[in-house]
């Protein structure tokens, strides 16, 4: 039986490009007996959390990747940030996918991909290939793997030239992506030619932006939708066929049968990447750090202050008992320094005189209300302590905080200040249809 694995997958995270979910690709290519796939979204990371967890449901191995869309020079755009909705688009360079092979390249690749957003207009990523060559470059691993898409050179740029420079770069990290373009030219044998010649392995794909042909029609509609226009006027913008699914390992191999190499390539970029979204665990930063104390430490102290201010009188024994089982429990779990990190805000906002107040279950803690985060007397009322920590579950509390709404951008900056731009940030949000959107905008295509 053939073994391969698909590598160029364009899921609905591509906005208005892929036609399938991660998770629909996770089914359809353990059913296809793929030995690995990996999502390639354009600047995005957006979509392997899903296909993460689906591939892990379904026993398939999941390979993290993006695909990155370069500009050739940002020069004449380094311009104020304010401006930035009035800059042009600057001029558009090749794409390589990227994919990272251990934890410090996962986080090399975030913080790429970060780098491109924010010093675009919104919903843009600007990134060059020195940015690329910077963050992709490892001392502390194998790095980034790249893969050159030569479809998206553009004209007049050389491409071996390209080929031959990257390869000095990126040495035995880079390869070739070639899939078949099914319009009678010889698209995978040009391909194959120019990495033999450069001495850069070849990758086989199928560059999958549907999990099955049936999803043609949707791609049409997408396709519609982003380019403005109507299925009757949209003409060659349209694909020409419904060839850019999951095939089987069969069929792949039977279009690449003068390649067999490439599909063995596929193998090989999922044996060297052994992150995995697994690994990833909460990192507290230290600014709330006391010297001379621990995390721990410096709970314990300011939460028994905290209570004194509470409780002039003294705290009641229900109060002791119910801050030393919490606290107790909270040393056992770790989670001392996320306790800080909120305290660490709410105490920022309350000496600006910033109205703020915890809800949600975080009610539920006679730590929570000692430190000030929270306005539930555990005196008063009866506390499910269990329903805000519990040791069954392996993932820290939910914290809510809700602080007024004219002056949360002061909450905001201080975050920044405090912790640094490049470690603090707003949460993100991805852009999806809803019934009455989407029938809108089919109506708008059709």
């Amino acid at each position: 039986m053939t073994a391969f694995a698909e590598l160029q997958i364009l899921s609905n995270f591509s906005f208005l490009e892929g036609a399938s979910h991660p998770q629909e690709y996770a089914l359809a290519a353990a059913a296809l007996g793929y030995q690995a796939f990996a999502l390639a979204d354009r600047n995005s990371l957006a979509g392997v959390v899903r296909a993460h967890l689906a591939a892990k449901e379904l026993g398939i191995r999941f390979v993290v990747g993006a695909r990155l869309d370069l500009v050739q020079d940002l020069k004449p755009y380094e311009v104020r940030p304010l401006d930035a909705e009035r800059r042009p688009r600057p001029p558009n360079g090749f794409s390589l996918l990227a994919y990272p092979t251990d934890r410090p390249a996962y986080a090399r690749l975030s913080r790429l991909l970060s780098l491109g957003r924010r010093r675009a207009p919104k919903g843009a990523c600007w990134l060059t290939l020195a940015d690329v060559e910077e963050y992709g470059a490892a001392d502390d691993g194998e790095g980034i793997l790249f893969a050159l898409l030569p479809e998206t050179l553009p004209a007049g740029m050389n491409a071996g030239a390209t080929l031959g420079d990257l390869r000095q770069r990126f040495g035995r990290n880079l390869y070739l992506a070639t899939y078949p373009r099914f319009r009678g030219d010889r698209g995978i044998a040009l391909d194959a030619e120019l990495a033999a010649r450069h001495r850069v392995p070849l990758l086989a794909s199928n560059a999958p932006a549907m999990h099955a042909p049936g999803r043609k029609p949707l791609a049409d509609v997408l396709t519609c939708i982003r380019t403005r226009t109507t299925i009757d006027r949209a003409g060659y913008s349209l694909a020409a066929h419904a060839e850019r699914h999951l095939k089987t390992p069969a069929e792949m191999a039977r279009l690449f049968r003068d390649y067999p190499q490439a599909l063995a390539n596929t193998l090989e970029i999922p044996a060297r990447c052994t992150f995995s979204l697994d690994e990833l665990r909460y990192e507290y930063p230290a600014e709330i750090l006391v010297r001379g104390e621990t995390a721990q430490q410096t709970l314990t102290r300011l939460t028994w202050e905290g209570a004194a201010r509470r409780y002039p009188d003294g705290p009641p024994p229900e109060v002791v008992e119910a801050v030393a089982k919490e606290l107790a429990l909270i040393e056992s779990l770790g989670y001392a320094p996320y306790f800080l990190t909120v305290y660490d805000i709410v105490r920022f906002a309350r000496s600006q005189d910033i109205l703020c107040q915890g809800r949600g279950s975080a009610a539920n803690s006679a730590v929570c209300y000692c430190l000030g985060v929270t306005a539930v007397d555990p005196a008063r009322v009866d506390l499910l302590f269990e329903r805000f920590v519990s040791a069954a579950r392996n993932e820290p509390p939910d914290i809510d905080v809700d602080f007024e709404h004219e002056r949360r951008e002061e909450v905001i900056q201080y975050l920044y200040r405090r912790y640094g731009r490049h470690r603090a940030g707003l949460t993100a949000t991805v852009v999806t249809f809803r019934a009455r959107g989407a029938v809108r905008e089919v109506g708008k295509a059709m």
